[in-house]
């Protein structure tokens, strides 16, 4: 953590005061990320209540009364159809890394969430059977689960595989120049944060890789997605463990159809006229 193992790395936990986590939190909270205060709150109670548990410390110093970075409000950041067909459009000038370009149109046309696909392995995916299969642990909701792929969604992926010199990762990290563990969804984030100016000049707000996939939910339901299915694509629908290994295949064929009209609907928009030319380096210009 580099809030925090930069300033503590050779100390003795038990000497760690309550006045120092407040400083540190207060300095993530001074650079602008609050949420990211709040996350290592937590991570430093749950830290400081495992060593009292273990008996490494006698007390926790996180006495917080609220959270460091202050309520959060929950995110209902939608894509316009206008700002799609810019983001379509536009991606591959304002996203130079193919790697990244990538990922954010896997996530879209998947609407998976980024940690699974940035700890995905190859072995997850069936390009004949056209599926990817999700396994628990790299769900957030800890909930295994099948994703139908389209043709789009696997041409993204394929050149995915090209770029990941036989790794066994789709997102590999590098060490030592081998590709030995997978990649952080925290990167992909980064990127989009990056580039937010660029996305901005052609016409796309501040987004997040999460409001991509909220879009695209979105999106399922305008285009007639029965509610029960559009939940299930995304995997936020709540099941018991019995009907969830059921339903694994059991709407399978169901949730390829709702993505497959998304992939149709996105490609109609890459189809339209464009809206803008020249390059998001230089001058983007709005055609009238």
């Amino acid at each position: 953590m580099k809030d925090a193992l930069p300033y503590w790395r050779d100390r003795d936990a038990r000497t760690i005061t309550s006045r120092e986590i407040i400083e540190r939190l207060d300095a993530i909270v001074a650079r602008g990320a609050p949420v990211m205060a709040n996350r290592t709150a937590a991570i430093f109670d749950q830290m400081f209540r495992f060593g009292v548990h273990r008996s490494i410390v006698a007390s926790s110093p996180v006495r917080l009364l609220f959270a460091p970075g202050g309520k959060e409000t929950p995110r209902d950041r939608v894509l316009s159809e206008e700002e799609l067909q810019r983001f379509l459009q536009g991606l591959s000038v304002v996203c130079t890394a193919p790697v990244r370009r990538h990922s954010l149109m896997v996530l879209l046309l998947t609407l998976a969430q980024r940690g699974s696909l940035s700890a995905a392995k190859w072995s997850e995916f069936d390009f004949e059977g056209k599926t990817w299969m999700i396994p628990a642990q790299n769900d957030k909701e800890r909930r295994a689960h099948i994703v139908p792929l389209t043709d789009w969604a696997i041409l993204e992926l394929l050149a995915l595989k090209a770029l990941s010199n036989d790794s066994q990762y789709v997102l590999p990290k590098r060490s030592g120049g081998v590709a030995d563990r997978p990649s952080s969804g925290e990167l992909i984030s980064r990127s989009v944060t990056r580039l937010r100016e660029q996305f901005e000049a052609i016409g796309v707000a501040s987004f997040t890789p999460h409001d991509l996939r909220r879009t695209g939910r979105t999106l399922l339901s305008m285009l007639g997605t029965s509610e029960e299915i559009a939940e299930r694509v995304p995997n936020c629908h709540s099941r018991g463990e019995i009907v969830s290994t059921y339903d694994l295949f059991q709407f399978v064929p169901r949730k390829r159809a709702a993505l497959e009209k998304l992939s149709t609907w996105l490609g109609a928009l890459i189809a339209r006229p464009l809206i803008f030319s020249g390059s998001a380096r230089t001058h983007w210009r709005v055609a009238s």
